[in-house]
């Protein structure tokens, strides 16, 4: 069995290199070293692995499928350090502790940029990791330890989870300015299954409500775009590709009136709950149980 001790950190990055250039020249130049200090380093690596990384071609390399594997881990482990190094580096400078935050887009888009902003204007000493996941995704990184904190739609499974309200918002229906439903102030969404739809991809716990609230309305949805973002599809709603349903506060003001029209649903599902949660409170960091408890008590905040 290999010995990691013998593998030095410049070597792995100098792997990744040749992996994601297919070229020892280039990986060569991206490492700042020779030809043939990059070379006799992959040899040495190749040496210590005791596998054949690549295959040498005429005009440069051809990666094996253990040159593939085992640059895969290399690019964890750098990963990793460089994670190691930004957290010594927040330490030395005065930070207490890092919470782990995943949140869907709607709380993203809508809610989280201030009250982050407010929490840590604060509490500057907390580092906050936030990744923006699907509902679904968010529950089970809560569930197996990869956050600390999840934000999530109301309509995905989470039993199990210790969650509390985050905030509410209102779904609306946006079409275009020019389009027959804008002579309405309010729509029950049946009213609008008869025309295109643009939507979010496949997962979206937004998508899921909307498939749903079609299906018991005895129709089906009438996806013709989907699109991974809220930007997107008003983009694609201004551009009279179809109609859309998102939380009216992350629509652009700047659209509403003259280029799409909001109109708002009628149906009881329309006003939506966001949870914030956690596996246990128990399980927390200080640092962690401050902000779950921050995030708990928005619900009210306009």
């Amino acid at each position: 069995m290999m010995s990691l001790l013998h593998v030095d950190l410049v070597s792995l990055r100098l792997l990744v290199f040749a992996a994601e250039t297919l070229n020892l020249t280039q990986a060569a130049h991206r490492a700042n070293m020779t030809l043939s200090t990059a070379s006799k380093r992959l040899s040495e690596l190749e040496r210590i692995t005791d596998c054949a990384l690549f295959v040498r071609l005429p005009r440069g390399v051809e990666l094996t499928a253990a040159g593939r594997g085992i640059a895969d881990h290399a690019r964890h482990i750098l990963e990793s350090v460089n994670r190691m190094a930004c957290d010594a580096n927040d330490f030395a400078m005065g930070v207490r502790g890092h919470v782990r935050l995943t949140a869907n887009t709607s709380a993203v888009v809508q809610f989280l940029p201030q009250d982050l902003a407010s929490y840590l204007a604060d509490n500057p000493h907390v580092r906050i990791g936030m990744d923006e996941a699907l509902s679904d995704d968010i529950v089970d990184a809560v569930f197996n330890g990869r956050a600390d904190i999840g934000i999530f739609a109301d309509n995905v499974a989470s039993e199990g989870l210790l969650k509390r309200v985050y905030r509410r918002d209102q779904l609306v229906l946006l079409v275009p300015t020019d389009h027959p439903l804008t002579a309405s102030s309010e729509i029950a969404l049946a009213d609008a299954l008869d025309y295109d739809f643009v939507a979010l991809n496949q997962g979206s716990s937004l998508l899921r409500r909307l498939t749903d609230a079609a299906v018991a309305n005895g129709k089906m949805l009438k996806v013709r775009i989907q699109v991974s973002s809220f930007d997107g599809i008003c983009r694609m709603i201004e551009a009279g590709l179809g109609v859309g349903v998102l939380p009216l506060a992350s629509v652009r003001k700047e659209l509403l009136g003259t280029q799409i029209q909001a109109i708002r649903l009628t149906d009881d599902w329309a006003i939506r709950t966001l949870y914030v949660g956690v596996a246990g409170e128990t399980q927390l960091s200080p640092e962690a149980a401050k902000l779950f408890e921050y995030l708990a008590g928005r619900e009210n905040d306009l």
